[in-house]
């Protein structure tokens, strides 16, 4: 009977232990209730193309005339292209090519930014619908998607190491500087009120939302700004497919001031390209 005590005790203590582990596998964990958060699908693309040799030479002879007419070590130095400055290249890169024919001057820049969401509950995708739809707006177009949920980052600069936020500033400040041309320059009347005496060759469309290119595009045209005697003409075409947002960039400033450029002609050829581009991103 001396032993009964410690019996008791240690078949209490068997009891008191079982009873624990029912309770675990039965799931009575204060974190039972709390909700998964399932992450956000990775973007298409988790890489960049080299953009220096994203344009095919045939394009860029079209794309720069006079170019072809150059001695040939000036020639290949104008299709070599001059590559953009950045610190991340898998996030950001660009190239950009200039040629000088005695009529006027041709420039030509390409940008291929790789948008990284650091937010779970935001997708790739959905993160370079907002960055896309900022220079949409910058642009002084009415956007046609929801922009996404802001990220974080953009409060943090990203930590990427890339100039991903000065770069948006650049493309709103482009898109702003003279994105409203006035209405003698968008009807290709004279500085001096003559209707006609400096008419563009080929009237040009005005900026707009662009179909059938990418996820979203928008194309911006702008004329030479107000008061300023150079006949330069810009145009830019933006467009998104999956995580990657494309922007190109064509000029052209006649030698003579006398000389207007084909707005038209620049428009087509921008967005010529930039669908090249898209299929072989796509590819």
């Amino acid at each position: 009977m001396a032993y009964v005590p410690g019996v008791a005790l240690l078949a209490a203590l068997v009891v008191g232990c079982s009873a624990g582990a029912d309770g675990n596998a039965n799931g009575a964990d204060s974190k039972a209730g709390s909700p998964t958060v399932t992450p956000a699908p990775p973007g298409k693309y988790l890489t960049l193309p080299a953009p220096c040799r994203a344009v095919p030479r045939s394009t860029l002879k079209d794309l720069l005339p006079g170019a072809a007419e150059l001695p040939g070590d000036q020639q290949d130095k104008v299709f070599r292209g001059s590559a953009a400055v950045t610190y991340d290249t898998d996030r950001k890169v660009g190239c950009s090519w200039k040629s000088d024919a005695p009529s006027a001057t041709r420039s030509l820049s390409v940008d291929f930014e790789r948008v990284v969401s650091y937010d779970p509950a935001v997708s790739d995708d959905d993160r370079a619908d907002t960055v896309y739809a900022k220079k949409e707006k910058a642009a002084g177009l009415s956007s046609s998607a929801t922009p996404g949920p802001p990220d974080e980052n953009d409060k943090k600069g990203e930590g990427s190491g890339t100039a991903e936020d000065p770069a948006d500033a650049d493309a709103d400040a482009d898109a702003t500087g003279s994105a409203e041309p006035s209405p003698s320059e968008s009807s290709g009347g004279s500085s001096d009120g003559t209707p006609g005496s400096s008419s563009r060759p080929e009237e040009a469309l005005p900026s707009r939302i662009l179909d059938n290119l990418g996820d979203a595009a928008f194309l911006q045209d702008l004329p030479k700004q107000a008061g300023s005697p150079a006949q330069h003409h810009t145009v830019s075409v933006v467009f998104r497919t999956s995580n990657v947002v494309v922007t190109v960039r064509y000029a052209e400033q006649p030698t003579l001031i006398t000389q207007v450029p084909d707005g038209r002609e620049l428009q087509e050829k921008a967005q010529a390209l930039a669908r090249k581009l898209a299929e072989t991103l796509s590819e």
